[in-house]
């Protein structure tokens, strides 16, 4: 099989494009033929050497895609070979082969393509357990969003809109802030502005939920919160999180709420039963497919310099090219 990989950290030219030995198929598992796979900023994470990794080198990246079933382990039920399968949280799926345990394949509607599912499986989950479990948006309630031109990011924008909910968006650039608009935010911000004061001001004092992606801008989105609001932060994309005043939380009862998708991606079922709620979701209309752009796999630093690119919006999915 070919990989996308790398054995030392570093910027996008410690990728290569390596042909590796095929494992085999352990029980309990399909071998799959990768036809599309998503690219993430975790796997710009895991290359810099700033995220949790898996295995010896040479490392792969990714976590999810889609492809057809070529082999079917010992035990497995209710798969073939010819099947089309989809999975969000299987490391190394960077590559042309795969296997994947049974209880995190996941069946994909017709009206998906490989490319469309490949983009929206782990972004979709994330924006769906967020405005759900991490804590429950209703219809009139405001929320901050954080990084809304990026994957995450437009999804969650158009799901909180779908719910009736007010959308204050934070993007890097002026071209962003329209993207943000089009997906039905109330107002869009840069960071650049002074976006806690504008926020308040046009919220009365501030909003119930802020969703913030980018680590370093915490205490700020505490401070955009109304008396009683939470932050759920999901992520550091712009750095880690500064330490918060537990005392200054005490005073106004906000709250911080930790958010990671692998918490609730714990068993086959609740797999199963998130992908078809997500796919409900996209097929009733309440989020639209990003932008999507598409590299071959044996192209992956190419790849990963345009998810690096900061006028980038959209969903990056690599295809297999080559087997």
């Amino acid at each position: 099989m070919q990989a996308l990989t790398f054995e030392r950290f570093g910027g996008p030219e410690v990728l290569e494009y390596l042909e590796l030995p095929t494992p085999p198929v352990p029980a309990g598992s399909v071998q799959v033929r990768m036809g599309a796979a998503g690219l993430n900023f975790a796997d710009i994470y895991r290359r810099k050497g700033n995220y949790v990794l898996h295995g010896k080198p040479p490392h792969i990246g990714g976590y999810e895609g889609v492809g057809t079933i070529i082999a079917v382990g010992e035990g497995v039920n209710g798969w073939q070979v010819g099947d089309r399968i989809g999975f969000a949280d299987v490391p190394f799926c960077h590559a042309t082969r795969i296997n994947v345990p049974v209880d995190h394949a996941l069946r994909l509607p017709q009206a998906l393509s490989d490319v469309e599912a490949a983009s929206i499986l782990l972004q979709g989950l994330t924006a769906q357990y967020l405005i759900n479990d991490s804590v429950q948006v209703q219809a009139g309630d405001r929320a901050l969003v954080h990084a809304a031109a990026g994957g995450v990011g437009q999804i969650l924008t158009r799901m909180l809109v779908a719910r009736g909910a007010q959308v204050y968006a934070l993007v890097s650039s002026a071209h962003k802030q329209q993207i943000a608009l089009k997906n039905g935010a109330a107002a869009a911000f840069t960071y650049q502005q002074d976006w806690v004061a504008q926020i308040a001001a046009l919220t009365d004092g501030g909003v119930e939920y802020a969703f913030d992606s980018v680590g370093i801008t915490l205490q700020q989105s505490i401070d955009a919160l109304r008396p009683g609001g939470r932050v759920v932060t999901f992520g550091m994309a712009g750095g880690e999180a500064p330490a918060i005043s537990a005392y200054h939380l005490m005073m106004d009862s906000k709250g911080v709420v930790g958010g990671d998708l692998w918490t609730y991606l714990n068993s086959g079922e609740a797999r199963r039963e998130r992908a078809e709620r997500l796919f409900a979701s996209w097929q009733n209309g309440e989020f639209t497919l990003p932008h999507i752009e598409t590299f071959p796999l044996s192209e992956g630093a190419a790849a990963h310099r345009r998810l690096e690119d900061r006028s980038f919006a959209g969903k990056i999915v690599l295809l297999n090219d080559r087997d």
